[in-house]
């Protein structure tokens, strides 16, 4: 008995990995995959943007280049002797902080990355209309029925004779 319950265990988990490679082989679960290894490759670059060029220029407009420093001690922990304006280090400290140039910083790389996912689905949805109407205008041919009664027409045209009631053949 036991080696019964066993063995439907082990179809069972076969058909678990049968039905999970049914799913993955789907088209869609496929392009999902490509996307999100596009989009976090996608935001690697985006968030490089941000950092090496947007937060500069933003920076040095506002008096200071590196954002991460704008923040507001709430506590310091005790014992701490490093340096009170350093963020990294108090952050690594455990001081309690509000990180308002940090998330400046990712509010405008969202900012980036939602801007450019707009142009996007604004140029797809552009070339998909175009599609649309390229298939509107496309001339309609004859239908299957005028195709076939066109090559009747030409068969009894070549055959004169040909009488229907006589059977295929003539």
């Amino acid at each position: 008995m036991a080696s019964t319950g066993g063995n439907a265990r082990v179809k069972g988990i076969f058909q678990v990995l049968k039905d999970f490679k049914a799913f993955i082989a789907k088209g869609n679960v496929m392009d999902l995959a490509v996307a999100v290894i596009i989009g976090a490759a996608f935001s690697a670059i985006v968030k490089s943007l941000t950092d090496e060029i947007i937060m500069p220029v933003v920076g040095a407009l506002f008096g200071g280049a590196d954002f991460s420093r704008y923040f507001i001690l709430l506590d310091v922990p005790e014992g701490y002797e490093g340096p009170m304006d350093d963020y990294a280090a108090l952050q690594e400290a455990g001081a309690a902080m509000i990180g308002y140039g940090s998330f400046l910083t990712a509010v405008i790389n969202f900012l980036i990355l939602a801007f450019i996912v707009f142009l996007l689905v604004r140029y797809a949805k552009k070339v998909m209309a175009e599609f649309e109407e390229k298939e509107e205008a496309a001339p309609a041919g004859p239908s299957e029925i005028d195709l076939l009664k066109e090559i009747r027409d030409e068969l009894r045209a070549a055959r004169p004779d040909y009488a229907p009631e006589k059977g295929p053949m003539g």
